[in-house]
């Protein structure tokens, strides 16, 4: 809206997004749709159509792989339209499933102007399995204003804000789903616990796997799910070390929100993870291994120093690579160049 824009967001009425975009000046419509393609995609299909017939968009920018599904089929290519992957789908399925997303990706690619991809491994990706286009690659970016680094101080004033006692924390920020592995991390716990007693683990958000996350949190020891909060920054702040299980990604944000408070990851070697966490930020593991995950987990529980001198890294990566600032400017330049010349603004 600061480049003198018409801008208009289709979403759910559900969550943060369509608040703080309107609040922002977008006008936002209710898009009633689901995450997973289902029956309901004809009727989903069909509204977005509607939307994009009453806002007659210069540019329409479809983000993951429900609006990219479905807002590929609505334009099939009549509109510049930039798909933003953020993880590619044929990545959260198997068999026939994975065989069928890849199809569909290889041939919507081209009702696709543009792709952004959001790391440089998510574009080779899509790329070596026959998804080409045109591409930007756009690393993204996290709010530096808002998420400060903190120090011993700071730790301790958030565990008492939240109510966590003093002790070795894991904070585990995400979508309680297989995608975001909190599964292995439960089955790395009992490690962490016999290389550390005494630690603790917190995992925020919810989701699909929420019950039976909780079922096997109650059988361990030191682990609490808090549900969705909208105070992450503060948990972050509060731990010792962020983990993220990731099974898939396209590069997650956790790691560099965690990077900004100045805590240590430890992440998963999973798409986008090895662009975004340098060596010196904390440690990049095996995907889907709770053991290498319980031992880097549990050498920067026992060496605080590290620990530190990890997340200090990390704030100094995100400033020098991932303001979201910069990110945004780079997706508004896409957006800039695949305009028709009657949008108003630069």
């Amino acid at each position: 809206m600061a480049r003198g824009w018409d801008v208009t967001l289709a979403c759910p009425d559900t969550g943060w997004l369509g608040a703080e975009a309107a609040a922002v000046g977008a006008r936002v419509l209710t898009w009633r749709a689901r995450r997973a393609p289902g029956p309901r995609l004809v009727h989903e299909t069909a509204t977005l159509s509607r939307v994009v017939a009453a806002s007659r968009p210069d540019v329409v920018h479809l983000h993951s792989a429900k609006a990219g599904l479905a807002g590929r089929l609505v334009l099939r290519g009549r509109v510049p339209t930039v798909f933003q992957p953020h993880a590619w789908s044929f990545l959260a399925a198997s068999g026939p499933v994975r065989a069928g997303s890849l199809a569909w990706e290889r041939r919507a690619v081209r009702w696709t102007t543009e792709l952004v991809c959001v790391s440089e491994a998510e574009r080779a990706l899509g790329e070596s399995h026959g998804v080409v286009a045109a591409t930007t690659v756009v690393p993204n970016g996290v709010d530096l204003a808002q998420l400060r680094p903190g120090g011993p101080a700071d730790r301790a004033s958030a565990r008492t804000s939240l109510g966590l006692p003093e002790g070795p924390t894991v904070v585990c920020v995400g979508r309680l789903a297989p995608q975001k592995g909190q599964t292995d991390l439960l089955a790395a716990w009992p490690q962490v616990r016999a290389l550390v007693p005494g630690a603790r683990l917190v995992l925020v958000g919810d989701g699909p796997d929420r019950a039976e996350l909780e079922g096997r949190a109650g059988e361990l020891a030191g682990v609490s799910l808090v549900g969705t909060r909208p105070d992450v920054a503060s948990w972050l702040t509060a731990s010792d070390v962020v983990a993220v299980p990731s099974r898939w990604e396209g590069m997650a944000l956790v790691p560099l929100e965690a990077m900004a408070t100045a805590r240590s990851v430890v992440a998963t070697d999973v798409t986008g993870v090895a662009d975004s966490v340098p060596v010196s930020a904390g440690a990049v593991v095996p995907a889907g291994s709770p053991a290498a995950l319980a031992d880097a987990l549990a050498l920067r529980l026992l060496d605080p120093a590290r620990a530190t001198a990890e997340g200090l890294a990390g704030r100094a990566h995100v400033e020098a690579h991932h303001d979201a600032t910069h990110a945004a400017r780079a997706v508004a330049e896409v957006t800039r160049r695949l305009a028709a010349p009657r949008s108003p603004g630069t």
